[in-house]
């Protein structure tokens, strides 16, 4: 049994990955498709914006609103902790829940393998089936929460995320990037190594653990054309890494050697590299997936979920929090965080 100090900072790691993930969203909601736009149009974003009226995807969206990313990672919180259990079958439910309550006929920023997947779902396809083709990353976006229930457990929060991402991208690389995110968040939430006195894992390990848990995904979704995702993980890291010049030029060279698309096999790694660069920062994470573009929000939501889950909530700033609550009425977010805490606490044992 755990001491009560220690449940406090786990509930505080577990508060930082949620409003991460809703901090990065946001934070790069208004974000161009490209660098070079997204610096002629607002120089650097330094906070929360609303979306552009001629933006691509988010045109009408007010500072501080979340996107899809977080709106599904919610939902499927919301269907783990009322099942007490993560499944196929209950993230299929929590996509499918989503899709129509935000019109996703009707909507514009549904990713196509998620389309595909509910058209496939809604006319009572084989879950094994509803997901095949889907490469892109919204299996990765949204399974933050999967590895907010397992702290520590690098490999279970792998194979959980890989349940979630079957129905809707069940291929190698669909599978391997949302199981990096997982297992990123779960080592990122600890145990601290207790002779050291840290009070976290290092960086370096929650970096490593990604690239694990993306080698077990990509061993149990459906094969399919798509790059490695743990190889280009180390890659997109060690740019930001190593790398020669300021935080802008290696910015350019993820953007222009790994890619920012919504291709899980960009998004993903560029993701880590932009939690690398930060050096673990969720604001720094937050200002740097904005300034990189494309797809900033998964991107944004993915580091800086990494980032809270590893730092607390307590890196991310109170008021910050509070106008991302106010933009976002239909989200609570410390209840989610309550019912994934009671999810981590019953996983410990």
């Amino acid at each position: 049994m755990e001491s009560n100090s220690s449940h406090t900072t786990l509930k505080s790691k577990i508060l930082g990955g949620i409003y991460g993930q809703a901090l990065g969203d946001a934070f790069c909601m208004p974000a161009m498709l490209t660098m070079q736009q997204t610096k002629h149009r607002y120089g650097r974003i330094t906070t929360l914006l609303p979306a552009p009226d001629d933006h691509e995807v988010h045109f009408g969206l007010p500072a501080g609103r979340v996107t899809d990313d977080t709106e599904q990672a919610i939902f499927l919180a919301r269907q783990m902790i009322a099942d007490g259990k993560v499944s196929a079958e209950g993230a299929a439910k929590a996509i499918v829940a989503w899709y129509d309550f935000v019109g996703g006929d009707t909507v514009a920023f549904v990713g196509p393998s998620t389309r595909r997947a509910v058209a496939k779902l809604r006319a009572g396809g084989d879950l094994r089936e509803t997901g095949i083709g889907g490469d892109t990353n919204g299996a990765a976006m949204r399974v933050s929460v999967v590895g907010l229930i397992h702290p520590g457990d690098v490999d279970a929060a792998a194979h959980d995320a890989v349940l979630t991402a079957i129905p809707s991208h069940n291929t190698t690389v669909g599978c391997a990037s949302a199981a990096a995110v997982a297992g990123a968040v779960a080592c990122a939430l600890g145990p601290a190594n207790e002779e050291s006195g840290a009070t976290r894992p290092e960086l370096r390990d929650v970096i490593f653990a990604g690239m694990h848990a993306a080698s077990i995904g990509a061993a149990l979704g459906k094969v399919w054309l798509g790059a490695s995702v743990p190889r280009r993980i180390d890659f997109a890291v060690s740019l930001a890494r190593d790398g020669v010049g300021t935080d802008t030029e290696r910015l350019q060279g993820i953007f222009d050697l790994v890619g920012t698309s919504l291709a899980a096999s960009e998004s993903i790694p560029a993701a880590f590299a932009v939690v690398a660069l930060a050096e673990g920062d969720p604001m720094r994470a937050a200002l740097l997936a904005a300034e990189l573009s494309g797809d900033a929000d998964t991107i944004g939501a993915i580091a800086c979920a990494i980032c809270g889950a590893w730092k607390g909530v307590d890196s991310i700033p109170l008021d910050i929090r509070e106008a991302i609550c106010r933009a976002n009425p239909d989200y609570d977010f410390d209840a989610v965080a309550e019912g994934l805490f009671e999810m981590a606490q019953m996983e410990q044992g």
